[in-house]
């Protein structure tokens, strides 16, 4: 069974930075595009961040320039480095990432850690 466990998330400060991760875990047979997504009551879960197996990768208007995704084949894991945070990146952040365990491709999701960005 696969599992992609999050970690990194917090409270800080707008300005300061947090960097999350994600690793999965189980019958893995072939990881392709992962990413990070974030939802708050008042929204629907957004896209934040992708990156593909070869490393291409694509943000959110709102986060270009501040955040990095980045990704470990050989950990799979992937990560997500934020930086200058403000008050509207608060949510819960979510890991996703299509893996192979068998014949075929799934898409799987993480448990979701809370970002809060509040003086």
């Amino acid at each position: 069974q696969v599992q992609l466990v999050e970690s990194g998330g917090g409270l800080v400060q707008p300005g300061q930075s947090l960097r999350l991760s994600c690793a999965a875990s189980g019958r893995i047979f072939a990881i392709n595009a992962m990413g990070w997504y974030r939802q708050t009551p008042e929204k629907q879960r957004e896209l934040v961040a992708t990156i593909t197996v070869n490393g291409i990768t694509n943000y959110a208007d709102s986060v270009k320039g501040r955040f990095t995704i980045s990704r470990d084949n050989a950990k799979n894991t992937v990560y997500l480095q934020m930086n200058s945070l403000e008050p509207d990146d608060t949510a819960v952040y979510y890991c996703n990432a299509f893996i192979r365990s068998s014949v075929i491709t799934q898409n799987y999701w993480g448990q979701g850690t809370q970002v809060t960005v509040s003086s």
